[in-house]
């Protein structure tokens, strides 16, 4: 979709960089093959088709390069982020066979009603390139059964949690009382109020669908004690800001932040809330447990990965404000719980879903698979 470099933040970019930390971190050089992105946001048949053309032209360019190097200069293996019909691998599958080397790919996904639809070259596309992985590291458990029955052998679908660096956000959660008191102070707050916390992109699609939302399931608690705190920014802020004007003197909009800055403002945060719509898990949803504050979010995608369902918050239907609406309220009425669920995150995020943890079992299959001499097929 786009190179862990692009300059702007999303999930998808925070996971791509979390996995060349753990590739790096287990002792592998990593390199960028190429920029190039293959995303059709809007299902163009035609414009599939350029990406396509396109694609293999680079793929041909990037192969005579590697193969016209020095020969101890050939990379090992091939490694591809985000593999799914709006943006299918033009590139992995020729230079790999071309070089004679494993393919990889992590975060697949296969639907089988995106066939003959407007994305039906890209479906077919990522469908091929999925059959010739090597391994399959599959971060959300919802794609499994997608997956797994284009593999030639189901030993190739390798189960990686999602993971996140847990250090930044298990020593802001020491701090948590002084950055709290910090937080209230630079925006008038009352420490004593509690503050909900939703972190996300501002755009149109499940995103704005999201934002709308919240900000419906808030309506329905005017009548309780919180503010909102709202950090991200984009193309769809005007339509967020429409949606929260009847919460106005409720909500501090504290734009777009850096990565840096998010342990410290989770750590601040009673609750994080946010409905999940279409999202695969959610890595703002593991960074607020790591920081050992406690979710409410939608049951969608891999959430159900990630957050314990009455353990390390609480899940409700997707789509359905009411539902927030009520497991808000619950966890408001009861502090001593909230504070009980956010310990229970902390320490299940760090055990599941730490950037240690990933990189021993990404290592682990990579050198087995160069090891054993596995090329595609």
């Amino acid at each position: 979709m786009k190179p862990a470099c692009h300059p702007l933040p999303s999930g998808d970019r925070t996971m791509a960089r979390m996995l060349t930390a753990a590739m790096e971190g287990a002792g592998h050089t990593v390199e960028t093959a190429s920029r190039f992105s293959s995303f059709d946001a809007a299902g163009d048949p035609g414009r599939q088709r350029r990406l396509a053309a396109l694609g293999g032209g680079l793929a041909g360019r990037l192969l005579h390069r590697l193969q016209a190097g020095p020969p101890g200069g050939l990379p090992q293996v091939w490694f591809t982020y985000h593999l799914y019909h709006k943006a299918p691998d033009w590139l992995g599958p020729r230079v790999s066979r071309g070089l004679g080397i494993p393919y990889v790919a992590a975060e697949a996904s296969h639907a089988g009603k995106q066939a003959g639809g407007p994305w039906a070259d890209g479906h077919a596309a990522a469908a091929s390139a999925i059959a010739a992985a090597d391994r399959i590291f599959c971060l959300n458990s919802a794609d499994t059964d997608g997956i797994r029955p284009l593999l030639a052998d189901p030993a190739r679908l390798v189960p990686l949690p999602p993971f996140i660096d847990t250090g930044p956000f298990r020593r802001a959660a020491v701090r948590r009382e002084d950055l709290r008191l910090g937080l209230c102070s630079a925006h008038a707050l009352d420490p004593a109020e509690p503050l909900l916390l939703a972190i996300a992109m501002m755009r149109p699609g499940d995103k704005l669908a999201s934002w709308r939302l919240l900000a419906e399931a808030l309506l329905r608690l005017e009548n309780r004690r919180w503010t909102l705190l709202i950090a991200g920014d984009g193309p769809a802020r005007s339509a967020v800001a429409e949606a929260f004007a009847p919460l106005a003197g409720r909500v501090v909009w504290l734009g777009q932040i850096d990565q840096d800055a998010v342990p410290d403002i989770c750590a601040a945060a009673d609750l994080y809330v946010w409905p999940a719509i279409g999202e695969a898990w959610g890595m703002t949803l593991l960074e607020a447990q790591a920081a050992g504050t406690p979710v409410v979010a939608g049951r969608a995608g891999g959430v159900g990965d990630v957050v314990g369902d009455g353990e390390t918050g609480a899940l409700v239907p997707v789509r359905c404000p009411e539902a927030m609406a009520a497991a808000i309220a619950r966890l408001l009425d009861d502090p001593a719980r909230c504070r009980t669920m956010g310990a229970a995150a902390a320490a299940r995020i760090a055990a599941r879903h730490d950037l240690a943890a990933a990189a021993r079992r990404i290592d682990g299959a990579l050198r087995e698979l160069v090891g054993q001499g596995e090329v595609p097929g």
